[in-house]
């Protein structure tokens, strides 16, 4: 692909992302925006952020700040977002173009495009993955650059600058210099495994320094309650139904969840399930180390999804085993793959001869049109915070959560004999939660907070 033929894709992609979420962009804050976004004081004003530093991922709050300030309101907050991801889809195919062109495109439209994707784009609060993303993409693209450039040390500090916005975005981006180490052996040319060496030293002690200076952050005390909620193994196991959820949630988009609740995926996923799920993950783990001399390209799209999937996937117990946003930067390996696979296809003697140049542009705008046809459609749930709560409940009937916040959602919608069942649904699913009765006791005598200006209840 020509520089010319290079840009136009890579605007076409900006256009792309702008056009599929433009419908979003006045929906209503949810769930998790409410406390960490609109009611947190520490991000009302850039100087209540500074007030508050040092602090866990300090890149994401300045954002929000920064939106407070702009005064855009939801819609400011979320063009924000669409236009990271936006950026980060550019990155992408500009990371993974020197290696191969087609499946570079592919996954760069995946990436773009998957509905999984709106989770990290559409809520706010996942705003900490489309940074942390784009740190570490511009991190890799910068310890690449260096291997060509007359001054490396430039780069290798502008790799070494990113690194460090990725982690103050979200650290799952600590895996970031074993992706250049992947990167380096699958890449083309003079990209070698001994040129990951270059970056990959001074990398790890960045991230070692980095760590231990968390360690004084809350991030120890989060540490020490992953590993009193599960132990590693038990983690492991659980995550295995996890990550067959996930892999469910790529190609049947109606499953897509918000809030799956804690033990959804255990629920979900139990027996002979956990136990394919559990070998074919295993199976493909060796699949992408045996192929990674003889078949770098393949290895790249099997190891970067297990990679990147691993910081929230593995040994790390979380209370919610699974989120959609889990797959934002994993989800490039899939769309690699499949970017792969056209292109074996277009190179399969017998066809090749059959197919006009520039024939695979064809399928590739089949997947992107299907891709944004079903992100639109997600990004509906996104419209207000009944149409969110009541998608949830449909598909995580037995959380008690789900049914105490479409209970709220409801009384603030005016429907208060709908929010009292709905709190006695949760009242009824976790009887020794007390949040549930007592906002059904506030509603009942008219003085729930959250009930809608105007409405009585009989």
């Amino acid at each position: 692909m020509r520089p010319r033929a290079e840009s136009m894709f890579g605007l076409m992609l900006v256009l792309a992302v702008a056009g599929v979420w433009a419908p979003s962009l006045g929906a209503s804050f949810q769930f998790d925006d409410w406390s960490v976004i609109v009611d947190e004081p520490r991000v009302q004003s850039l100087s209540a952020w500074w007030s508050s530093m040092p602090g866990m991922r300090a890149l994401t709050k300045a954002t929000w700040a920064l939106d407070h300030t702009l005064g855009g309101g939801v819609a400011g907050f979320r063009a924000t977002s669409v236009a990271l991801h936006a950026l980060n889809a550019v990155l992408v195919f500009r990371l993974l173009r020197p290696v191969a062109c087609m499946p570079a495109a592919v996954a760069a439209v995946v990436f773009a495009l998957h509905p999984v994707q709106t989770e990290s784009v559409t809520y706010l609060a996942a705003r900490a993955n489309l940074l942390a993303a784009g740190g570490a993409l511009l991190a890799l693209l910068a310890w690449r650059r260096q291997f060509d450039a007359p001054r490396p040390w430039v780069w290798q500090g502008l790799a070494l600058l990113a690194l460090s916005a990725a982690l103050a975005g979200k650290e799952t981006a600590v895996v970031t210099p074993l992706a250049m180490a992947l990167m380096a052996a699958a890449a083309p040319g003079p990209l070698r495994p001994a040129h990951a060496r270059a970056l990959l030293a001074p990398g790890l002690l960045v991230l070692v320094a980095l760590v231990a200076g968390l360690i004084w952050l809350p991030y120890g005390g989060l540490m020490r309650v992953s590993l009193a909620l599960r132990t590693p193994i038990e983690n492991l196991v659980a995550q295995t139904g996890a990550l067959g959820e996930l892999a469910a949630h790529l190609v049947l988009w109606g499953r897509l969840n918000a809030d799956p609740g804690p033990g959804a995926a255990v629920s979900a996923w139990s027996g002979s399930g956990a136990l394919a799920v559990g070998i074919l993950l295993a199976v493909g783990l060796l699949a992408g180390f045996a192929t990674l001399r003889r078949r770098p390209a393949l290895a790249l799209g099997i190891l970067w999804t297990y990679l990147w999937l691993a910081p929230t996937n593995s040994l790390l117990a979380r209370l919610d085993l699974y989120n959609d946003r889990q797959w934002y930067l994993a989800i490039v390996g899939p769309g690699w793959l499949l970017g792969l696979g056209m292109t074996r296809l277009r190179q399969t003697p017998g066809i090749a001869e059959q197919l006009p140049p520039g024939v695979m542009a064809v399928p590739l705008a089949v997947i992107a049109m299907a891709l944004a046809a079903g992100t639109v459609v997600r990004n509906r749930v996104y419209d207000t915070e009944l149409t969110f709560w009541q998608d949830v409940i449909a598909k995580s009937p037995a959380s008690a959560r789900a049914a105490n916040n479409l209970g709220i959602a409801l009384a603030r919608a005016c429907q208060p004999e709908a929010a009292a069942r709905a709190f006695s649904r949760a009242v009824a699913l976790a009887p020794r939660e007390p949040v549930p009765a007592v906002n059904l006791a506030l509603l009942q005598r008219g003085e729930l907070p959250e009930l809608g200006a105007g409405c009585t209840v009989r």
